[in-house]
């Protein structure tokens, strides 16, 4: 997949002093339940870097908002990430003042689809916790319509 950037002042702020470390970013890993057992977690100043292999392109996707939405990360490398059944890759949006997940899916998927707000929620969660908790900077992934 490459490199993601993010906001790197904006984001949950599970470090304290806002310095990205890799046990407390593993352990963020862990806490939203994704299936990352088998990813290393890395950091290179404002950089985090991701190895191993996960099972599918969805959680791939899970486990770089899970890192890369935290304060003191920009970046997330994800270039020795194995992925077991790769997919289409969805696309990744920064949220904008003002914004709300309708609008954003209306935006996305084209006008008359703000009810496609629910699969934007469903592929961020469990990151947002509810479709009103969103916030300027955070980054989301928008998957394809099927």
């Amino acid at each position: 997949m490459g490199l993601f950037t993010f906001l790197k002042d904006v984001g949950e702020k599970i470090f304290g002093g806002g310095e990205a470390k890799a046990e407390e970013l593993k352990k963020s890993l862990d806490a939203h339940g994704l299936d990352a057992k088998d990813i290393q977690v890395q950091v290179d100043g404002d950089q985090v870097v991701l190895k191993g292999s996960v099972k599918d392109q969805a959680t791939l996707e899970k486990v770089v908002l899970a890192v890369g939405n935290n304060v003191g990360v920009a970046g997330v490398k994800t270039d020795d990430i194995a992925v077991s059944t790769p997919a289409e890759e969805s696309v990744f949006y920064t949220v904008k003042s003002g914004d709300t997940l309708w609008k954003i899916a209306e935006a996305q998927y084209g006008k008359g689809k703000g009810d496609q707000y629910k699969i934007i929620f469903e592929a961020n969660t469990p990151m947002l916790k509810h479709p009103d908790k969103i916030y300027p900077g955070q980054v989301l992934r928008i998957p394809p319509l099927k």
